[in-house]
């Protein structure tokens, strides 16, 4: 009697809804590590897509990181190969192209009424508090524009690290920040303080500049720029 021949197991996918999620709900709510998962699209016998992607961005330190390797130097990477390492740089270099695109038609934000025409549109109508920033370049040239995150109506959590980190990626010197407060009173509450002073601070030890924090509701806003509230820039 011959001996059965083992059968390979298949590929693994990301996890059960992933792909739902990000149509549902946008890219806000993922993780870097996530986001590559989603574009290996699948993983191995042994880990699953994401698992790939998390631990590909933690080996690298950032995804700006991978995008300066050369293609090459990411086909031997666990759980890639050829066409795994193409895909994923072929990504982040559409990502770098889309942002730095159209240079010619950026908004140039100068003053706070600049960032507040700009995000007072879509913010002031909102029933939950959404962290927007607006990334720089030295010359306040709009790079790139982003949700940050999503809370309640009551506050929004707030995460430094992604914050920064699209800012490296986007290659952007200068940044604005923005919430609304669903209540009415653009007042900035102490917890508003701290988390600016926390991002000023983790900014300026990468060469990322908080320019401003505006805190905006209806048609009332606040400048923590104007209002002296931010720390010092050195």
């Amino acid at each position: 009697m011959s001996a059965a021949v083992p059968v390979p197991a298949p590929p693994s996918r990301p996890r059960p809804g992933l792909r739902e999620r990000y149509l549902r709900e946008g890219p806000s709510g993922f993780g870097d590590g996530e986001l590559a998962g989603l574009v290996l699209g699948t993983g191995t016998a042994r880990h699953s897509a994401a698992e790939l992607g998390q631990a590909l961005v933690q080996r690298h330190g950032s995804l700006g990181a991978l995008l300066r390797l050369p293609p090459a130097a990411l086909v031997h990477e666990t759980g890639l190969g050829a066409a795994r390492a193409v895909r994923v740089h072929a990504a982040l270099e559409l990502g770098r192209r889309a942002v730095l695109a159209d240079a010619s038609h950026r908004p140039r934000i100068e003053s706070p009424l600049d960032a507040v025409r700009l995000l007072q549109p879509e913010l002031s109508g909102r029933g939950v508090e959404e962290l927007h920033g607006l990334y720089l370049n030295r010359r306040g040239l709009l790079l790139h524009r982003a949700r940050l995150s999503r809370g309640s109506p009551t506050h929004t959590i707030l995460h430094t690290g992604t914050i920064l980190r699209t800012a490296l990626l986007v290659q952007s010197q200068r940044l604005v920040l923005a919430h609304n407060h669903p209540s009415g009173d653009p007042r900035p509450s102490p917890e508003d303080l701290a988390v600016t002073r926390r991002i000023a601070e983790a900014g300026r030890l990468l060469g990322v500049e908080l320019v401003d924090h505006i805190v905006l509701a209806g048609t009332a806003w606040r400048s923590l720029a104007e209002e002296g509230l931010l720390p010092p820039s050195s």
